[in-house]
């Protein structure tokens, strides 16, 4: 398996919706980190089965919360480009790429 690397602005974006989750319930939040988890092992294990997005890039659906992760597979690594929340600003992320 690839190493799996988070750009800085994914990491934000991730600790953003946790923090947010936590002032609404400690339990989402809880949640949400433990599905992210889950979400960065399965893309990890199996990056082509996760649909083609935008840019070259590849998504995979969070299944109780409205987030998604981009991710582009390199040569060498996995690259989590965003998590995203599925109804802000799509394609805001493609700068980084």
């Amino acid at each position: 398996m690839k190493p799996v690397r988070v750009h800085p602005d994914a990491e934000a974006e991730s600790d953003g919706a946790f923090e947010y989750l936590w002032d609404q319930s400690q339990s989402a939040a809880l949640g949400f980190d433990a599905e992210l988890r889950d979400a960065f092992s399965r893309l990890r294990s199996a990056p082509k089965m996760y649909a083609q997005y935008l840019h070259g890039t590849r998504r995979i659906l969070l299944d109780r919360y409205p987030y998604f992760v981009v991710f582009r597979e390199l040569p060498r690594k996995i690259e989590i480009i965003a998590i995203a929340h599925c109804k802000r600003r799509p394609g805001y992320w493609k700068g980084r790429i």
